[in-house]
């Protein structure tokens, strides 16, 4: 969703800046006038896509920090109910190890 509000504005702002280069090339005015005009409004639509790039940046990498933050919680949390879970199958197995060894000795007598 921000995807495409993003691409709405950014259309917005090129249409706005190609209506109003046609404008400043078709209005009565001298030359250099017309190349001065222009020239602002390139250096305006330069700073306001630079700045739409650089927020556009910023709010990546502050989504993929959190994202990254978030898969190693539920690294660690998964880690963790791993080692539990190993750390009961080894005390089954070492009862079982015991249980195995009573009957052996048993056996043996």
């Amino acid at each position: 969703m921000k995807s495409d509000t993003g691409n709405i504005l950014l259309a917005v702002l090129a249409g706005a800046a190609v209506g109003a280069g046609v404008g400043i090339l078709f209005a009565p005015d001298k030359g250099s006038n017309t190349r001065k005009k222009i020239k602002d409004k390139v250096d305006e639509t330069r700073h306001d896509l630079t700045d739409r790039i650089t927020h556009a940046k910023d709010e990546l990498t502050r989504t993929a920090k959190e994202k990254k933050e978030a898969f190693e919680d539920k690294l660690e949390d998964a880690l963790s109910h791993m080692s539990y879970k190993a750390d009961d199958i080894i005390a089954g197995l070492e009862r079982k190890l015991e249980d195995l060894r009573k009957k052996n000795s048993q056996l043996q007598k």
